[in-house]
């Protein structure tokens, strides 16, 4: 690697097939392109699967070719099967299609794969709120939480995929609202995080467009456990995964230089050795997270 970039040589029987497969992605790229259609990754795939080998050969082919030219994988025409979903106050249309979400805010609607087709954004949301987890959307939809705070909540149903962080984008800039994220008290909760608020690590040359730096860390913090009295059995001990991945985390630059504050948190869990799950909260009262936790916090600014 020099300057972070790496050097290719037809010299390396590795480096040859490397280059064979990047030549073949942007052959087929530029065909969908120029006729205007949509590919997953796993459809490259099946067009020349015996000279592909493995998907993360495509993957990578992707990736290259996005840093050769300085662009997002959907101006490619790449597209990735959206997992996201979202609720709540909110209306939108997709090609020719209306998604009217205020009708029935509660109930969940798939985020667009498409986002640069999504056009008349219109709600009267007060602001955004994103779960890590479907079990805490889906809880929050069963107790009404959007039409009882007049919000949008989106989950990613784990690490958000490009859709959805694609459209969290497009709806803070088209809407102007606040956004919180919710997510749970571990590593990999904070690591999701992070995700939104900084873009992916596999997708650098992507976070420009794709991170979402207003974003407001609503909890679960490490102090929840004693500010509301959380038995002892709801508390969980770190494994060495999760210190591995809470020290890594620790090591990226962006957390002492922009987000120290998210930092110390991080800290405080590593030396307290325990973490929680957001419906840890369920031991009180199974709609405790939505009719008292989340509108008290939120109302009283605790948030980081």
């Amino acid at each position: 690697m020099t300057d972070g970039r790496e050097i290719i040589s037809m010299e390396k029987e590795s480096h040859a097939n490397r280059l064979d497969v990047l030549l073949r992605v942007l052959l087929i790229t530029q065909k969908l392109l120029l006729e205007g259609k949509h590919a997953s990754k796993r459809d490259i795939y099946y067009m020349h699967p015996s000279i592909f080998i493995d998907q993360a050969n495509v993957d990578r082919a992707i990736s290259d070719t996005c840093i050769l030219l300085h662009c997002s994988r959907h101006n490619l025409n790449v597209v990735s099967a959206g997992k996201g979903l979202v609720m709540g106050c909110l209306r939108f249309k997709e090609s020719n299609r209306m998604f009217n979400c205020i009708r029935r805010p509660s109930v969940a609607y798939p985020v667009p794969v498409y986002v640069e087709e999504v056009k008349h954004i219109m709600g009267f949301a007060r602001y955004i709120l994103v779960v890590e987890k479907e079990t805490v959307f889906q809880r929050l939809a069963n107790d009404k939480f959007c039409e009882m705070n007049r919000c949008i909540v989106i989950t990613g149903r784990g690490y958000p995929d490009v859709p959805t962080r694609r459209f969290l984008r497009l709806l803070i800039d088209e809407l102007s609202l606040p956004v919180y994220c919710l997510v749970d008290c571990d590593p990999f909760g904070f690591d999701i995080l992070l995700t939104y608020r900084f873009g992916s690590m596999q997708m650098a040359y992507d976070a420009k467009l794709l991170r979402i730096p207003e974003i407001r860390w609503l909890g679960i913090f490490s102090s929840d456990a004693e500010a509301i009295g959380l038995p002892r059995r709801c508390l969980l001990p770190l494994t060495h995964r999760d210190k591995k991945k809470a020290e890594a985390l620790l090591q990226r630059c962006y957390l002492h230089q922009q987000v120290p504050h998210w930092r110390l948190e991080i800290e405080k869990m590593l030396q307290r050795e325990v973490k929680f799950e957001i419906e840890a909260l369920s031991v009180f009262s199974i709609s405790m997270l939505s009719e008292e936790h989340l509108p008290a916090k939120i109302q009283e600014g605790r948030h980081l």
